[in-house]
């Protein structure tokens, strides 16, 4: 799993970006999402802030990539809205 969190001073430029993400996993928080992981969609997320994001970057611009191992996935404790996506749902 990746956590990717961001933040950009020009809302265009945010939305475009949390638009990108979306189709790679689910929105956490404000500007937090969560990715399966994999190195191809690895690869995809980093080329696409390489090639469109990093060039327009201000001072106070930023991107953070946090790969989560299995073993720390199957620790994370949520809280609130989050924890119940993670149940299982069983249907009669």
């Amino acid at each position: 799993m990746l956590i990717i969190s961001y933040d950009f001073t020009e809302n265009k430029v945010r939305a475009k970006f949390a638009k990108f993400l979306k189709k790679y996993g689910r929105k956490l928080q404000y500007s937090v999402y969560e990715i399966k992981n994999s190195p191809r969609i690895l690869n995809i997320i980093l080329n696409e802030i390489e090639l469109k994001y990093k060039k327009s970057f201000t001072n106070s611009d930023s991107i953070i990539i946090f790969p989560i191992s299995e073993a720390d996935e199957a620790k994370t404790i949520r809280y609130g809205y989050h924890a119940q996506e993670e149940k299982d749902v069983v249907m009669f």
